[in-house]
């Protein structure tokens, strides 16, 4: 959810009113001061902070005794035969048990699906082979996800949305990609997500103490119970058929202890006999919505040589704001292999602007350090529409690219103003529906 932000105040007493919340978000607001207590423009969030002596003393004071996360951390010598699930059956050769791979390196299995038998690749890739290609990437963003679920049911209103063959998403991108990748029949599902829940309904304040003795600002207990409730067995198992026919649905998660991205192929979780399989979905999919430090990030539990460890893995987009697929992946060799007819179609959906805004910051720690961080957020997501934009070339998809424009100029009054995420769905709806919203290249390319 990086590029959003939470405006948090926590109660924590007559005095001590409000603490830092490092949530970020993508609408411009001014800097003030409230009560002698730092209030600053983040990425156009709100920090709220205790004067910084006092919680550093407070933080010097508490957390020898603050109780952590408990956990059994994977040795580093086992991260290439970790499994998330029970081991499944041997496959064709073809990555279809394969449930996660690095999204910064070529995949273990590339070499054997590119060298696996014509008659076998058809018969893993029923609706895929032979056939046109169109590929849908979903960006972070928080509440400004909104905009990319309007356009997709504006899309669906035009009567000229495809069937994506393959679906990835990151952070905010993650919770629309399944309902994206299931087709229009879910849109009203995406509606409800993006246009009804407020603040209040992902995420309680933490106390002051709270916030010391746990590992994040917030608890996000309300956020899972709205994953479980769309998230179901009965859409799992629709996922499962749509995988099982060669359709692709892939989610990214960073793996806090590695450093790394981590793409989680949710289709073949979908298709694991094992039960935890509906539950480790939930688990990546609020993983990927877990900003560092604002969110509790999520233990994943994972085996290795009969052993139990666990994996802590947050937010997607603390390595990617969007992405597709590995690009050490020579995506011409897999065109080839599923004899597809045309180049694919590749749709970018950046839940974000792309254009930076002028805000004179206050020249102390909390505006300064807020400004940064959100300025890194939004060089990275234009970063990552580069690559995605050269990778795309390298390889022979046309490349389609949207993005909330600078003409969008409403503001949001919190993290989860549903106000402003209505506003935000309906121009995205009429972007959609007309198919205004499209580019043929980042910006600086146009």
């Amino acid at each position: 959810m990086w590029g959003k932000s939470v405006e948090t105040a926590f109660a924590a007493g007559p005095k001590l009113t409000w603490v830092k919340g490092v949530f970020i978000r993508n609408v411009d607001v001014p800097a003030t001061e409230r009560f002698g207590i730092g209030v600053a423009a983040v990425g156009g969030g709100k920090l709220l902070c205790y004067p910084l002596a006092l919680l550093l003393s407070l933080i010097v004071a508490l957390t020898a005794c603050a109780p952590s996360l408990s956990r059994v951390p994977l040795p580093q010598s086992a991260l290439a035969d970790a499994s998330a699930l029970a081991p499944a059956a041997a496959g064709t050769g073809l990555g279809l048990a394969t449930i996660r791979m690095w999204g910064d390196e070529k995949p273990a299995w590339f070499q054997d699906f590119i060298t696996t038998p014509d008659a076998d690749v058809e018969a893993a890739f029923p609706a895929v082979y032979g056939k046109p290609q169109t590929y849908l990437a979903i960006s972070g963003g928080g509440s400004n996800g909104a905009y990319g679920a309007g356009l997709l049911a504006g899309w669906t209103a035009s009567g000229k949305r495809p069937q994506f063959t393959m679906v990835t998403g990151i952070s905010t991108g993650s919770l629309i990609a399944p309902f994206a990748f299931l087709g229009a029949d879910y849109d009203r599902q995406l509606t409800e997500i993006y246009t009804q829940y407020s603040t209040k309904d992902l995420v309680k304040r933490r106390s002051l103490m709270g916030v010391i003795s746990q590992a994040s600002a917030a608890d996000v207990a309300p956020l899972k119970n709205i994953i479980a409730k769309y998230v179901d067995s009965n859409l799992m198992a629709q996922i499962a058929a749509e995988h099982r026919k060669g359709r692709r649905l892939f989610v990214g998660t960073t793996n806090l202890d590695a450093e790394r991205p981590v793409i989680w192929n949710i289709g073949a979780i979908a298709n694991s006999s094992d039960p935890a399989a509906l539950q480790l979905i939930r688990e990546v999919l609020l993983a990927s919505a877990s900003i560092p430090g604002a969110f509790p990030p999520v233990l994943i539990k994972v085996n290795s040589d009969g052993k139990a460890y666990d994996e802590l893995h947050v937010d997607g987009g603390t390595t990617n704001q969007v992405f597709v697929y590995p690009i050490g992946i020579d995506w011409k060799a897999v065109l080839t292999k599923l004899h597809s007819p045309a180049k694919p179609e590749l749709y970018v959906i950046r839940n974000a602007s792309l254009d930076p805004t002028y805000d004179p910051v206050q020249p102390k720690l909390v505006p300064i350090a807020g400004r940064s961080i959100s300025t890194l957020i939004r060089t990275q997501g234009v970063g990552d529409t580069y690559r995605i934009y050269l990778a795309a070339s390298r390889d022979g998809l046309r490349y389609h690219l949207a993005y909330i424009p600078r003409t969008f100029d409403a503001e949001s009054k919190e993290a989860f103003d549903t106000v402003y995420m209505r506003k935000l769905f309906d121009f995205g709806y009429e972007q959609g529906k007309s198919g205004s919203g499209w580019a043929s290249a980042p910006p600086e390319l146009q």
